[in-house]
Formats: C-alpha cells, sequence, structure tokens
C-alpha cells in the first residue's frame, strides 16, 4: 500500500484547491474532497456520509455541500450531496460525473479527473445553487485526507 503523495503531488492539490476555489464563484454550493488509501467500512456511500459530517458539511445555510470521496487502492469514488441538494435532484443525479472522473482514474490521471468533476459539479450546482453577490465560503477548500 502506497501513500497519497503516490497518486496525487503537491502541485495536483494544489490544481485541484484552484478548481474547488473556481467552481465555487459559480455557485452558492459547497464542494469538499476527501481521499484516503482504503475506505474502512464495507459500504463507500456510508463512508462518505460518515466523512460528510466528521466535515461539517451538513451545518452550510442553504444545505448544499457536496462532497466527492475517493478510496484510493479500493478504487472507490462517491459523490454525495446535503440535503437541500439531494432533495432537489436526488443521488443519482452525480452518475455522469462519477463516470467522467473514473475515465481519468483508470489512467491514472487522478488530478484531471478530480479537476474535471469538480468543474462538472460546480456547473451542475450552479443550475439550482447560483452564486449570489455576497456568497461567503463556508467551507475549506483544502483537500482532507484519511
Amino acid at each position: 500500500m502506497g501513500s497519497i503523495s503516490d497518486y496525487i503531488t503537491k502541485k495536483d492539490e494544489e490544481a485541484i484547491v484552484d478548481a474547488i476555489k473556481k467552481g465555487e464563484k459559480q455557485t452558492s454550493g459547497e464542494i469538499r474532497l476527501h481521499i484516503e488509501m482504503k475506505c474502512p467500512v464495507d459500504d463507500p456511500y456510508q463512508r462518505a456520509l460518515s466523512v460528510f459530517e466528521m466535515l461539517e458539511m451538513h451545518k452550510t445555510e442553504l444545505a448544499n455541500g457536496i462532497l466527492i470521496y475517493l478510496a484510493l487502492d479500493d478504487h472507490k469514488v462517491v459523490v454525495c450531496g446535503d440535503k437541500g441538494i439531494n432533495d432537489i435532484v436526488g443521488e443519482s443525479y452525480w452518475k455522469d460525473t462519477i463516470k467522467l472522473m473514473v475515465k481519468h482514474f483508470k489512467d491514472d490521471d487522478y488530478r484531471q479527473g478530480l479537476i474535471e468533476g469538480v468543474n462538472e459539479i460546480s456547473q451542475k450546482l450552479k443550475k439550482y445553487f447560483p452564486y449570489e453577490k455576497g456568497d461567503t465560503n463556508e467551507l475549506s477548500n483544502e483537500i482532507s485526507k484519511g
């Protein structure tokens, strides 16, 4: 088992965080990324929900946080949204975004996969949660790691 830096370099991280910052300028939604080597439970969606809570993403004013969860060694990726988003679009709304990311992950291009995933999420969020003047960044843009 390697480490996260074997998959995603510091420069990659900077580019991904930059994509999150740019994406959040198009929407009032909040995007976070959590990466770990292995999913510690059988169901990666349940793990993503646990991480969502751990990162206090449920505390946004409009309940419009989105988490990209990635378990590198287990080849698991989940996109999950808070209640405000899921009430509008449902959980299956993110399947195409996951397919887009996985296409790049299969080529070991995690940087591009995550950047395109963030861009796609931003575009989708913009439709239902457009950026509003005075919108504040409620959550850190930094990548969390497990």
